[in-house]
């Protein structure tokens, strides 16, 4: 006889948390994939502008020809110009037309903007370019429900 003990087989070991692995990794993949869809339709929206209307539903406000000196040293040059602003919709462009006071507040906005210009900057493409720019800016927070999509100039002269 031997001394020995047979030998049993080992017990099963029981593997803590198997339970809660089994539901915690589905649960964390399912919140990633979640967030990374939210993100990317979130990106998606944001990015995205909202269209232009059409040109032919577009509305202009047009003003009559300013005349103003610029800000040049000697005050000997003036700008002759005649502005529009190009709206997103027609019959707002008419309805500012027919209010008088706000007519006359955009047209003292874009005066005012006007008689701060110097010549040498007005002539050039960029100068052009910046006073629409400018314009824009300047009548926006008289018109908190309209767009100014552009600035058009119709006559644009600087005397030197």
């Amino acid at each position: 006889m031997s001394d020995e003990l047979p030998k049993l087989p080992d017990a099963p070991v029981k593997k803590k948390g198997g339970l809660l692995k089994k539901l915690l990794i589905p649960l964390v993949v399912l919140v990633v994939l979640g967030g990374a869809g939210g993100w990317w339709m979130m990106r998606g929206n944001a990015s995205a502008e909202p269209a232009e209307p059409p040109l032919e539903s577009r509305g202009l406000l047009a003003f009559e020809p300013f005349l103003v000196n610029l800000a040049d040293s000697g005050g000997n040059r003036f700008l002759k110009i005649n502005v529009q602003l190009v709206l997103g919709n027609a019959e707002e462009a008419k309805h500012i037309e027919e209010k008088s006071v706000v007519l006359m507040h955009l047209r003292s906005a874009i005066l005012e903007l006007l008689t701060v210009q110097q010549a040498d900057t007005l002539v050039t493409a960029e100068g052009k370019k910046a006073l629409k720019e400018a314009i824009k800016t300047r009548v926006t927070p008289d018109l908190p429900h309209q767009k100014v999509i552009d600035v058009l100039f119709s006559e644009f002269v600087v005397q030197f």
